[in-house]
């Protein structure tokens, strides 16, 4: 099992950014999908998830309105854009993948599988 991610980098406030994620080794389509992010010295913290069923999608509260999650099962890919990025979104995001997810529990960092992280670094 393999989550690559990529589309980090560094923006400036009020950028935008599409993080992507694809994965490989899972039945795609069966797995709910998160997004985590870490800033230096901060523990990791929930930024998105969608739920195998596509209906069901979560936000940490600091991003709502901001960011996007969305999946392409066909081509095993989920994405974060990231619109009107603020310093307080720099980190390394991390996309992750569990087929036992529930809807309750897709906030939880308790995921079978992660990525290797991409660097998103905003300037103020």
């Amino acid at each position: 099992v393999q989550l690559q991610a990529s589309g980090g980098g560094l923006v400036q406030a009020g950028d935008s950014l599409k993080l992507s994620c694809e994965a490989s080794g899972i039945n795609f389509r069966n797995y709910a999908l998160g997004w985590f992010r870490q800033a230096p010295g901060k523990e990791r913290e929930f930024v998105a998830a969608i739920h195998r069923n596509h209906a069901t999608i979560k936000y940490a509260n600091s991003v709502k309105g901001r960011f996007t999650i969305s999946r392409d099962n066909a081509k095993n890919m989920v994405y974060l854009q990231m619109n009107d990025l603020k310093p307080d979104d720099a980190g390394v995001y991390y996309c992750a993948a569990d087929a036992r997810k529930i809807v309750s529990t897709l906030t939880t960092s308790e995921y079978d599988y992660w990525g290797q992280g991409t660097l998103v670094t905003v300037s103020s």
